[in-house]
């Protein structure tokens, strides 16, 4: 019995270091692809961060700067065949915010 025991433990032994194996490699592989100053969960890249919000009035597509009838705004975002895509708005956080023409955010860059 005590040899039953005892492979049952080396085999928990050996699934959990397979496991932590496999979640130290998903850890690294993401931290090479994304580093925090990059990462939507950085607060200064969150959708839930007042200057990206589209209920933040520099943002809001009803400001005559974003809207798809001031033809002239330099926030306004062209497709190839010349269609008004959406707009970008840059804040004080250095983080260009891009919206579709519903004011809805999706993206952002520097």
């Amino acid at each position: 019995m005590s040899v039953f025991f005892e492979r049952l433990f080396w085999a928990v032994i050996l699934v959990l270091l397979v496991g932590v194996c496999i979640l130290a490699t998903t850890c690294l592989v993401y931290a090479q692809v994304t580093t925090y100053d990059n990462s939507p969960y950085n607060y200064k890249n969150s959708e839930y961060n007042y200057n990206n919000s589209p209920y933040n009035y520099n943002n809001s597509p009803y400001n005559y700067n974003n809207s798809e009838f001031n033809i002239y705004s330099p926030n306004n975002i062209y497709s190839n065949q010349g269609q008004r895509e959406g707009y970008v708005v840059p804040n004080q956080n250095r983080v260009a915010n891009y919206f579709d023409n519903n004011g809805n955010r999706v993206g952002y860059g520097k």
